[in-house]
């Protein structure tokens, strides 16, 4: 019973966040679509891999250069690299690679889990090494426990010449459901 319980939870909470009502972004058809996207245990690659599908952009993972280990990611322990992190507001870990070509498209979603109610310091990392000068960026995310609008505030505020859309919580997302909320992302 509590797994019916648990599974019907997770249900509502993933369609609730797809019912979200508030400002969209808009963009022309035959953009070129970018989805990077950090996933340090894989569940906001997977995400992201529906992202892609559903939008036909292409895939990008924005990696550390010193791999997070699962020590790394004990958020109950203060001491851990992940901890450390993200109670350090100035930390940017190294990205492996500036491959991304932001240059080449119009419309970039970017994922990540939430961390502390905002974006990990790597995707600072990641926004700090590129020009989203005339970019569309649109926010997604996944998470245990909390909504995705820390981390979209955060963001906004921390890069506020970007134009920034909408945030979209993709816990446990189809590409059916996630071709549902962004029926109104024109492309």
């Amino acid at each position: 019973m509590k797994r019916i319980t648990t599974i019907l939870a997770l249900t509502a909470l993933t369609f609730g966040a797809f019912a979200q009502n508030g400002k969209t972004a808009q963009y022309p058809k035959g953009s070129r679509v970018l989805v990077a996207y950090f996933s340090a245990t894989g569940v906001t690659e997977a995400a992201a891999k529906q992202v892609a599908a559903v939008t036909g952009g292409d895939l990008y993972a924005i990696t550390p250069a010193d791999p997070y280990t699962a020590a790394d990611l004990n958020w109950r322990d203060r001491q851990s690299r992940s901890s450390a992190e993200m109670h350090d507001v100035s930390a940017r870990p190294q990205l492996a690679d500036r491959d991304a070509h932001i240059e080449d498209y119009d419309v970039i979603y970017i994922g990540f889990p939430v961390w502390w109610n905002t974006a990990p310091r790597i995707i600072n990392s990641f926004m700090e090494a590129y020009n989203f000068t005339g970019k569309r960026m649109i926010p997604f995310a996944t998470s245990g426990g909390d909504t995705v609008d820390g981390a979209v505030s955060g963001l906004s505020a921390a890069y506020p010449d970007i134009k920034w859309s909408e945030g979209l919580l993709l816990n446990n997302a189809t590409a059916d459901s996630i071709r549902q909320r962004l029926e109104q992302y024109a492309w």
